[in-house]
This record gives structure tokens, C-alpha cells and sequence, in this order.
């Protein structure tokens, strides 16, 4: 299933979310500009590192975490992101308030890293990409608007059907492949010989719930208590 959109309004601009999407593109199209030599340097650079990371958790390699998270190993990887979070960051910034999001957004990364390293161990490919942080605003969209309808395109052989889902299939459907490739993936030699982060994916989204669940109960704890209840 791919979203497309969701019919879901907000009741502000998306600052935040459209400054995140524009810092990747950029930094992608940087990316691109450079030669082979360069760009394998860039990455070996900023990229994160698992084997640096627990070799030297204090040092420099820590702020790989944040870096790796605007780096793309190609077209498909960065547009997927950023179709993503567009359909769901906006809604998520909306409820959370712009700078509120960025934190929240940066903290889902970082677990998501930290998630991916502990379970690939200290191999040395690198890691990239916006999945975990944008996993974490996949995570609080389900837990703040399960029942919002999301248009999805659902490819079914040679056809390709458009429906209205809501929100909790089309993530929740999402979520599962990434459990159950994550679990597939353990005792393998994916982790050493690169493929998709999924326990970024897991780590990120779990993150986002979990974060989304406390801002809910506190905000009806304050409405609550603005109306007496």
C-alpha cells in the first residue's frame, strides 16, 4: 500500500515539516553533485557508522546519529521519506506545536539509530536516511488519528487500486512488514552485508508512539482540567 495523501486538515502551516523536507533535498542534491571519490568520503564522513559508534560512543561518531538522518542512498529512498513525512508530518507538527515536533522528531531518530546499531552490532556498513525519524511521526499519526482516512494506492498485479483506508491499516499494515522483516532478519547476514535498517524503522516508530501517548494524556488531562471535570 502507498499513500498518496490523507484527508486529514490542520489548523497551521507545517513549518517545521516543509524546512525538514527541504534541508533533505538539499543535502541529497548536494549529494548528487558529487563524483564517485567525493561522495564516498562525504559518506564515510557523516554517514553513521555502527562499528565507530560502539567503539567511541562519547566522541565525534555520536553526531553521525544526526547527520545520517539527512543522507540518501539514492532517489527512491529520499522521495519515499519525504512522501511520508509530508502526509503525516504535517498533522503530527500540527498537534505537537513546530519546535515541540523538531525535538520530537530528532529524538525518534536518534533511538531509531541507536535501535539499528545495537541489533546489527559493530559491522561497518553505513547507515542513512530520514526512515527512523519518520518512523517516529508514523508512529504518533496512529496513536493521535487511527481513524483518519488516508488515500492509498494498492497495486494488485498489473492494476493499481486507489481507496480510502484508515489511518490504522495503512500504518499499521506498514508497521507489520517492518516487524516481520526486522525479525527475519536476526541470525542472517543482512546486517553485514547492508539492505534496509529495519529495526530503525521499529525502534523510530515504537519511539513515536510512545511519545504521542503521553502528549495525548496531557492534553486531555489539561482540557480536563480547563473545564472542571
Amino acid at each position: 500500500m502507498i499513500p498518496i495523501r490523507d484527508e486529514n486538515p490542520t489548523r497551521s502551516f507545517p513549518i517545521a515539516t516543509v524546512f525538514i523536507i527541504a534541508a533533505n533535498l538539499a543535502v541529497f542534491l548536494y549529494e548528487y553533485s558529487l563524483d564517485p571519490a567525493a561522495l564516498q568520503d562525504f559518506m564515510s564522513r557523516y554517514a553513521l557508522i555502527p562499528s565507530r559508534l560502539l567503539a567511541a560512543p562519547a566522541s565525534a561518531a555520536a553526531l553521525s546519529i544526526l547527520t545520517s538522518m539527512f543522507l540518501h542512498a539514492g532517489w527512491l529512498h529520499v522521495l519515499g521519506n519525504m512522501l511520508y513525512l509530508w502526509i503525516f508530518g504535517n498533522n503530527v507538527e500540527d498537534r505537537l506545536g513546530t519546535l515541540p515536533f523538531v525535538g520530537f522528531y530528532l529524538a525518534s531518530g536518534v533511538v531509531a539509530a541507536v535501535a539499528q546499531t545495537l541489533a546489527s552490532g559493530p559491522v561497518s556498513i553505513p547507515v542513512v536516511g530520514a526512515s527512523g525519524a519518520v518512523a517516529g511521526v508514523l508512529g504518533a499519526y496512529l496513536v493521535l488519528y487511527p481513524g483518519a482516512s488516508v488515500v492509498t494506492l494498492i497495486p494488485i498485479f498489473f492494476f493499481v487500486e486507489v481507496a480510502r483506508l484508515p489511518a490504522f491499516v495503512v500504518i499499521g499494515f506498514w508497521f507489520l512488514l517492518q516487524l516481520g522483516n526486522g525479525v527475519a532478519s536476526l541470525g542472517t547476514a543482512a546486517a553485514a552485508t547492508g539492505g534496509v535498517a529495519w529495526f530503525a524503522h521499529i525502534g523510530g516508530f515504537i519511539t513515536g508512539m510512545l511519545i504521542a501517548l503521553v502528549v495525548r494524556a496531557a492534553q486531555r488531562n489539561s482540557t480536563r482540567s480547563y473545564y472542571g471535570w
